[in-house]
């Protein structure tokens, strides 16, 4: 038949391509306890839905009658896949060839894989593998000369972080411009003890006098205190669940809804245990998280980023099936005070709902800022401003729920105070420009040192301010709209959602 020489042909190549870096260099992949390229796009896709674009790419070599003799696959595969049943981009780099460098890389692909994600507006996941095309010193060799370093493609990159969800997994060692593409994304994870990143490894790291091995210098558990990285999880299965689990709560690009899942928790469901939820005393931790399983669709909660800034919980949820972005303090670690990284950790996820037009829940536990020198010396009040500023400047429906403190600058920063508000405190309400417990002593100093009995006469001024500081006497004077039981609270967020969307979706 009609061009049977060449469709032979193309499947010699397609079959070459298959084998990668070889059967050696795959047997070393598997013998790290690491899946290839092509099973990770295979697990990562809906079953048999990944179209692999570009698969015949690659430096061949010929035969003195020029026919294909050998073929060296490019070592970065992408197409087009459903992820969870929504069309998606899916890009791997392939550590066999070259660990990923440049001198077995073509450009185009990688280019091409961010361009299809941002000009069909398409989620795109990458599976990160090696210096993700960063060059070696033997391509410079072989090249004859050096060249002023320069990064093609990355205005897609920049793009699509301003227009399509971006999820990056770190799925072995990744370092120079593999960790860069890591890091430029909107949900990062890394497998622990199979990932690192680092901008130079411990070999290049040793030239500047530091010894260092692989996971002292770059391991998943590092990255993610430092939130270069958002999570950790324990195999490459793992992560692939967590990118799935992320898209799920956003909408294929920017400008589009986010998907509503059939609502399968009551709307009216009023928990009982959210009474005891809080306790009387206010120095007392509890749990924040608890709160929030009883509050949002059960099973819903999807925390994100939650081994760094650990005084503030970002998390996606969902209220009648309607995804939201959740932002918390949590009161058992620092007593929820916003330090520096916590409030880094806010305002990146607070742009993360502007961008994709998510709904903002904030359940508010807040004694203010850091205080103390190391908070001092790490930029605290800058940190906690930016992330106030990215507050004030959001333009996405916010709920407030006051759970118990809200003190401070820090406390302001609940929402936006200009705007309607679409808020509600809990009885435990406890609020003022500072915490009474640390000013008493030094506004009543003279008087208590002129009392019989100092110590009896603290306790009743106490007394006196314990029934100032009730939050009812705020809602008297309406500076707070509305004091709710605690079991109202998911059925008064639900309307919430459902308002926000109509809202949203000019309905």
């Amino acid at each position: 038949m009609a061009w049977d020489k060449e469709l032979a042909e193309k499947a010699k190549r397609e079959a070459l391509a298959e084998q990668m870096g070889g059967a050696d260099k795959l047997a070393r992949q598997h013998g790290r306890g690491k899946m290839d390229a092509r099973q990770r796009l295979s697990a990562m896709a809906d079953k048999g839905s990944f179209r692999e674009i570009g698969k015949l790419a690659g430096k061949a070599s010929y035969g003195a009658d020029g026919e294909i003799e050998g073929f060296t696959p490019a070592n970065f595969l992408f197409g087009k896949a459903k992820v969870s049943g929504r069309h998606t981009v899916l890009a791997a780099d392939d550590f066999t060839v070259r660990g990923g460098a440049a001198d077995a890389a073509i450009w185009r692909k990688s280019m091409l894989a961010e361009q299809m994600a941002h000009e069909w507006q398409l989620p795109i996941i990458r599976l990160i593998d090696g210096t993700g095309g960063g060059g070696s010193v033997k391509m410079l060799e072989d090249m004859g000369l050096t060249y002023v370093p320069y990064l093609p493609g990355w205005e897609h990159v920049v793009k699509n972080l301003e227009s399509v969800p971006v999820v990056s997994l770190a799925l072995g060692s990744v370092a120079g411009l593999g960790a860069a593409r890591v890091v430029a994304s909107h949900y990062s994870v890394m497998v622990k003890g199979l990932s690192h990143m680092f901008t130079a490894g411990p070999a290049v790291v040793a030239a500047i006098g530091e010894t260092h091995d692989k996971e002292s210098l770059g391991g998943a558990a590092l990255h993610t205190r430092t939130g270069a990285v958002d999570d950790m999880v324990n195999s490459e299965a793992e992560a692939f669940e967590a990118a799935r689990k992320f898209l799920s709560y956003l909408p294929n690009a920017v400008g589009k809804p986010a998907p509503r899942l059939t609502p399968t928790d009551k709307v009216s469901r009023r928990d009982k245990s959210l009474l005891s939820a809080v306790p009387e005393n206010r120095r007392a931790a509890y749990s924040m998280r608890k709160i929030l399983t009883s509050v949002f669709d059960k099973s819903s909660v999807f925390e994100m980023g939650s081994r760094w800034g650990q005084s503030a919980i970002t998390a996606f949820a969902r209220l009648d099936g309607w995804p939201v972005a959740v932002l918390a303090s949590d009161p058992s670690f620092m007593g929820g005070s916003w330090s520096a990284d916590a409030s880094q950790k806010i305002e990146r996820f607070v742009k993360l709902a502007n961008t994709f037009s998510l709904p903002v829940v904030h359940m508010v536990d807040n004694p203010g800022f850091m205080i103390g020198l190391e908070a001092e010396k790490a930029a605290t009040i800058r940190h906690g401003v930016t992330a106030l500023n990215g507050i004030y400047t959001s333009k996405v429906p916010w709920a407030t729920v006051i759970v118990r403190k809200a003190y401070g600058v820090a406390g302001a920063a609940m929402s936006d105070h200009t705007k309607f508000q679409y808020r509600f405190a809990w009885p435990s309400g406890d609020w003022g420009s500072l915490p009474l417990e640390g000013g008493i002593e030094v506004a009543y100093k003279a008087e208590l040192e002129a009392a019989e009995d100092p110590k009896a006469h603290l306790e009743a001024i106490r007394t006196r301010l314990d029934k100032v500081r009730s939050p009812f006497r705020t809602a008297e004077a309406f500076l707070v709209e509305d004091i709710i039981d605690p079991r109202e609270t998911r059925p008064l967020l639900c309307e919430f959602a459902e308002l926000a969307y109509d809202h949203l979706n000019g309905t």
